[in-house]
């Protein structure tokens, strides 16, 4: 039902890759999330809280930085992680790429939504671009009714591993060798309902299954391959079907289980808000 709008939304769907330790950690973990091109002049759209992690990225390397420096003899001491706030527990180090998005960047720009999970960022200073199309939003904001199905892209489950840790100099850093890509991943659901603010806009679509973790920032589409939304996040609402402390058998043997049933449900920023947003920066982009 979706393979052909997949490929489609594949070209200008794209990773965000991120690797992260604690202070005096060597055990590395990998993250990721997503982002869409919209136009050919760099701009791609993401959720507000990928943005802000981008940003928080940004703070805890400057830290680490210092710390790394030293004190004024030059010594990483514990009284400097002190009174830096690197503890154990923290995070201390997270690095960042944009997987096949443009060859290189001189330059972030970043607008946030004042009010909805929804971000546009500008890659400056490029000059070959990575993405090889560009996406179609639904023009009739109005055509969109439960009971649709629709698909999510991203890249959930990340896989890469061209990175390491450098014990001389004791950072991360990302390699040439490895592999730097994670497999895309589709999620197909039912539209449910419309969520809207106190004010009561509609801003957001409510889908039948979950976005996944990783897929934060991709986009929501139909069988065209047209955007309708993107996925933002998932809410997870209680049914009421708890089992406690019911005798089953395992292997022959009897044994008692719990079990608290949830239904978990996507969240997508609706295409409606995404185009006044991307008009309010004077974005260019396409209808269909």
């Amino acid at each position: 039902m979706f393979a052909k709008a997949i490929q489609e939304v594949a070209g200008f769907t794209r990773a965000i890759h991120s690797i992260s330790r604690n202070f005096n950690s060597h055990q590395v973990q990998r993250g990721s999330a997503t982002l869409f091109f919209v136009n050919e002049q760099g701009y791609a759209l993401t959720c507000k809280h990928v943005a802000q992690w981008l940003s928080q990225a940004d703070q805890i390397n400057k830290v680490y930085t210092q710390y790394l420096k030293g004190n004024h003899d030059g010594q990483q001491t514990k009284q400097l992680a002190y009174q830096l706030g690197l503890a154990n527990d923290k995070t201390a180090e997270m690095r960042v790429t944009f997987v096949d998005c443009v060859d290189h960047i001189k330059n972030l720009k970043i607008h946030t939504h004042p009010e909805y999970d929804l971000a546009l960022i500008k890659f400056d200073g490029f000059d070959k671009k990575l993405f090889t199309n560009t996406p179609q939003f639904l023009k009739d904001t109005q055509s969109i009714h439960p009971g649709e199905m629709l698909c999510r892209l991203g890249f959930p489950f990340p896989e890469f591993s061209n990175f390491q840790l450098n014990l001389e100099q004791n950072i991360l850093e990302w390699i040439n060798t490895g592999n730097a890509r994670s497999p895309r991943f589709p999620i197909e659901g039912m539209v449910t309902r419309f969520l809207g603010d106190n004010q009561g806009k509609v801003y957001g679509i409510e889908m039948s299954t979950p976005g996944l973790r990783g897929q934060s920032g991709g986009p929501l589409f139909d069988k065209e391959g047209r955007i309708i939304g993107m996925q933002s996040r998932t809410k997870h609402l209680h049914l009421g079907f708890d089992i406690e402390d019911k005798p089953i058998l395992v292997r022959g043997k009897e044994k008692k289980i719990n079990d608290y049933s949830f239904i978990h449900l996507g969240e997508c920023i609706h295409v409606g808000v995404i185009k006044e947003f991307l008009k309010q920066h004077q974005v260019s982009f396409e209808e269909a």
